[in-house]
């Protein structure tokens, strides 16, 4: 055999064998400290193993002030960190074989092996941007693949208030029941597809009302006519400079039963409005906050935008005769929204999500008895809260999640794909 694959075949044995078959002593003994570090936890890697298989034998309770059973949610967090730190072993182990094969064939051709300074100095410059990149890696892993795969496997537990509600009991795989349960019964099936549409409904108006809103505003200013400029532009910046969680919470005083905005009308001889009791009128407000609190972000950027268009394009059109307004759908749009659109996505993935204007303006309001734990302008991501927060009914939430997550995933990929701007990087790459 030769003596680069039995150096392999040793590393693959055991790690760091083959490095000390190839004369690198140092190397081989740091990696052998790492096998054996591995080999001294295979126990505790068992055990990890065992808790995410069966979440847990018996529930969790005290003996003479001494806690004895399972935690059935920590034992799942338990065992998705063994199989991330696994991975990470997996690794090593075959960088660590790789790594014999190379330095045997080197041998083979009569180089000499690497000392260990030599070896350092090698493997900065060679790997350097692995080994940057390598801490931030693993932070990913188990600061957000970590949180995305433990969603993932609660949706196919039971894990729910009030009779699998860890401490007390413990939680059991269950498939995909819960998906089963999203579709087949009534109850769920109404709320979700009911939440579902009208958090479709709200993305898609409070990002174009939001974008053609600013788009509006940097039109009016940018208007030769209009003097001050900065001062306007100064003026209507302010709603978004100012903490949203503010001026929503403000919002949500002003159009009570008997807030301001009431009490005037009152005065001018109308009835007061259910601002935030009926459901269409709590709908239109949630879209006119939204308004009021994005359109200035867009109204920035456009200005931005409008400023670097050609002048002699407006130029060329007013020679053919073009009017003002078909300077605005053939020039100014199109070169708006060629710049623009990833931003309008990113806003509809964003208003998608918006649970902070939702649950402080509405609560998610007004009640909806057709609807299980949901009202009239819940979206998705509120509901996922109450689900969580308030009724413990984590199994649906996490189903739902896992939809939201492929639903605005593909929407946004596949629109963002067909935008100009997008495959113009593309031809440029």
């Amino acid at each position: 055999m030769r003596r680069s694959k039995k150096a392999a075949l040793l590393s693959a044995l055991f790690m760091g064998l083959g490095q000390l078959y190839n004369r690198e002593i140092v190397k081989g003994i740091l990696i052998a400290i790492i096998g054996i570090i591995i080999v001294i936890n295979i126990p505790y890697f068992l055990y990890a193993y065992w808790g995410l298989i069966t979440l847990g034998e018996q529930p969790l309770h005290y003996v003479n002030g001494i806690a004895q059973g399972d935690h059935s949610i920590f034992l799942l967090i338990q065992g998705i960190i063994a199989v991330l730190v696994t991975l990470i072993i997996l690794i090593i182990y075959i960088l660590n074989i790789v790594d014999a094969l190379k330095t045997g064939e080197a041998r083979e051709q009569g180089e000499k092996p690497m000392g260990i300074a030599e070896f350092i100095k090698h493997i900065s410059h060679k790997y350097f941007p692995y080994f940057s990149l390598s801490p931030l890696f693993i932070l990913i892993l188990f600061f957000t693949v970590l949180p995305i795969l433990f969603t993932i496997s609660i949706a196919f537990t039971n894990y729910s208030a009030p009779n699998h509600l860890p401490p007390r009991n413990l939680v059991d795989w269950v498939g995909f029941t819960n998906f089963k349960n999203l579709v087949n019964l009534k109850i769920w099936k109404n709320t979700f597809i009911g939440v579902g549409i009208w958090t479709v409904i709200w993305a898609v108006l409070a990002a174009l009302t939001s974008y053609f809103g600013g788009l509006l505003l940097a039109l009016l200013i940018n208007s030769s006519e209009v003097r001050l400029k900065k001062f306007w532009r100064t003026i209507y910046i302010l709603p978004y400079a100012i903490p949203g969680f503010i001026s929503i919470l403000i919002m949500r005083l002003m159009f009570t039963g008997l807030g301001p905005v009431n009490s005037f009308l009152v005065k001018l001889g109308f009835e007061r409005i259910p601002w935030l009791t009926n459901s269409t009128m709590a709908k239109l407000v949630a879209i006119l906050v939204n308004i009021w609190l994005g359109a200035p972000y867009f109204m920035a950027l456009m200005s931005g935008t409008l400023t670097n268009i050609p002048s002699d394009l407006y130029e060329a059109a007013e020679i053919d005769g073009a009017t003002s307004s078909q300077k605005f759908w053939k020039i100014t749009l199109p070169l708006v929204l060629h710049a623009t659109t990833p931003l309008l996505i990113l806003s509809f993935t964003h208003n998608f999500n918006n649970f902070t204007l939702i649950y402080l303006l509405t609560n998610g309001g007004p009640a909806n008895p057709a609807y299980r734990y949901a009202g009239h302008t819940d979206i998705l991501i509120s509901w996922i809260y109450k689900l969580t927060i308030e009724q413990n009914q984590y199994h649906m939430a996490s189903v739902i999640s896992i939809i939201m997550f492929i639903v605005i995933a593909t929407i946004s990929t596949l629109t963002f794909s067909k935008t100009k701007s997008f495959r113009e990087e593309d031809m440029i790459q």
